[in-house]
């Protein structure tokens, strides 16, 4: 970000400024060399926390922006510390509701006409209100189906660029002027960030979400999403059908057995979102998840999801089993396998950490069986050695972790692999199926074919430029600069051997000779050509004894 925009939004700058100092954060920021007078309103040193929940407040004062920034951060396992995610997750971006006055032309816009014409009625009072939107209830005129609108709040955009513009820039000066930094690449991060945070703000694609995931779910007896009601929806404008049921903390009511069946039904759904579809929930924590007076679980709010391909779900289905069984080899195998080209990680140590973290999160023996938490150190480990696999194995890990916390609170003996092992089979069914192997031969045919059928042009080009005279060959010697280097300065000496002896031959014959003038009784010209031998004779000497004989 230019320094001349930082200026022009000094104000918001400062408030930034500020509030990260009176978290704790001055003594980063004094390395940054800023101006003093941003850092004028910095607040008293608070109590000492730790580091991570140090992070969280800080985010939840600053707003919105800087809320969905840490809970980015959260999905970024491979360069975030496992503590600081776990922090992260607890944000909540507590935000007091804008009247319906203020709402409305938004409203307006993104339907295209006045509400009386889409909605018989429509309630002005917030059902619910968050960062980025607030949500009412109304009924359609076509169809009298009662509807959940969520509106997107005014200015939201410009605001979120603003603030964005300042991370990147905080951002830079961090990368820049703090070294211990650096490996975490933040400008990259908050980069990432913003890219996804728009994204976000076009709920047309959190509509596309819940339909691809209505149309995938074989289980709609089970769990389901709400439909999205097209024609009324828009960028900034989402409606669809009202879910009645209560959220997933106050499920205290029902009894053991109904709370055990609610936690296995969401498992499943998880499990097969996961394993068997490549698109999944990735953020289905309590909030997002209603019970229905049916018996039914409703996966809310889809502004993020995930999705692997056919490659990724079989690798993170060996990376589950091989988690379970404690396998640490075949875990670090199966990271180098994905392991970028140029990635150098070093395996010895990896499977040292691996086996670590696996002690302390997937301890059966003492009844400690977190997968996610695992799953989440796993992938820190790998990015702290170069491995940096693709962002929705980190979606996958949290929406693992999310539903293993659900889980539990509805039944305190939840095991998920209790739950994972029929979807897991399922998979290598499809894995080891006749028409999975036969479609696999046929597309290695089918690349080779291709091949072949390209061979005869290329051979026809070769020939052409033969007979053009067009055809080169570039030929580029690598690892021969030493060798070179030595040839070129054994020729200077041979040179210099030559000259020097020349020299001598030649001041030899003019001194028996004798001829005029004489020094010393001798031909004055025969001993200068003696003493300039000497000094370029010496100075060989010396440049050998000074460079080694190697050269």
């Amino acid at each position: 970000m230019k320094p001349l925009k930082v200026l022009k939004e000094a104000v918001r700058a400062k408030h930034i400024l500020a509030v990260l100092a009176g978290h704790g954060f001055d003594g980063l920021l004094n390395q940054l060399d800023l101006h003093p007078g941003l850092l004028s309103r910095v607040l008293p040193h608070p109590e000492p926390r730790p580091v991570a929940e140090r992070i969280r407040l800080a985010a939840e004062e600053l707003g919105p922006t800087f809320v969905k920034l840490g809970q980015f951060l959260s999905m970024r396992p491979d360069v975030v510390p496992h503590p600081v995610i776990l922090e992260l997750r607890k944000l909540q971006d507590q935000i007091a509701p804008l009247p319906f006055e203020v709402m409305r032309p938004v409203l307006v816009e993104g339907l295209g006409r006045e509400p009386s014409e889409v909605f018989e009625e429509f309630d002005e009072a917030v059902a619910a209100s968050a960062s980025l939107a607030q949500v009412y209830i109304a009924r359609l005129r076509d169809g009298g189906k009662e509807v959940a609108v969520k509106i997107q709040k005014p200015g939201v955009r410009e605001k979120i660029e603003i603030d964005f513009d300042l991370a990147e820039w905080l951002a830079g000066m961090l990368h820049q002027r703090v070294p211990s930094l650096r490996p975490f690449d933040m400008p990259s991060i908050v980069k990432e960030a913003r890219e996804w945070m728009m994204r976000e703000l076009d709920f047309r694609l959190e509509a596309n979400n819940q339909e691809y995931f209505n149309a995938l779910n074989k289980h709609p007896e089970k769990v389901f999403s709400p439909k999205v009601y097209r024609e009324a929806s828009s960028e900034r404008v989402l409606v669809m059908d009202r879910v009645l049921g209560k959220s997933v903390r106050d499920a205290g009511e029902y009894p053991p057995e109904t709370r055990r069946l609610l936690a296995g039904n969401g498992a499943t759904s998880i499990a097969h979102q996961v394993f068997i579809s490549g698109f999944f929930h990735a953020d289905p924590h309590a909030g997002n998840i209603f019970i229905t007076p049916d018996g039914r679980l409703c996966f809310l709010d889809w502004g993020l999801a995930g999705n692997l391909t056919r490659r990724l779900r079989y690798a993170v289905a060996d990376f589950w089993v091989a988690s379970v069984e404690q396998d640490t080899e075949r875990i670090v195998r199966i990271a180098a396998d994905l392991a970028p080209v140029d990635a150098r990680p070093d395996l010895r140590s990896m499977e040292k950490d691996v086996t670590l973290a696996l002690r302390e999160e997937l301890n059966f023996a003492i009844g400690r069986a977190s997968l996610g938490k695992a799953m989440l150190r796993l992938l820190f480990i790998f990015g702290q050695n170069g491995i940096y696999l693709s962002r929705d194995y980190s979606l996958m890990a949290k929406a693992v972790l999310s539903i293993e916390e659900v889980g539990t609170a509805l039944d305190p003996g939840f095991d998920l692999r209790e739950y994972m092992a029929p979807v897991l089979r399922e998979l290598q069914f499809e894995r080891m199926s006749p028409l999975t192997l036969a479609r696999g031969v046929r597309g290695v045919l089918r690349q080779a074919l291709a091949g072949l059928q390209d061979v005869p042009f290329e051979l026809r080009r070769i020939v052409r430029r033969i007979e053009n005279g067009s055809f080169t060959i570039n030929l580029n010697h690598q690892g021969l600069e030493e060798q070179t280097d030595a040839v070129k300065v054994a020729a200077n000496r041979v040179t210099l051997g030559v000259i020097i002896g020349s020299l001598i031959i030649g001041s030899s014959l003019i001194i028996t000779t004798g001829i005029q003038p004489h020094l010393f009784g001798y031909s004055a010209l025969g001993i200068v050509g003696y003493l300039i031998s000497a000094v370029l004779g010496l100075y060989v000497i010396w440049d050998i004894m000074r460079h080694g004989r190697h050269k």
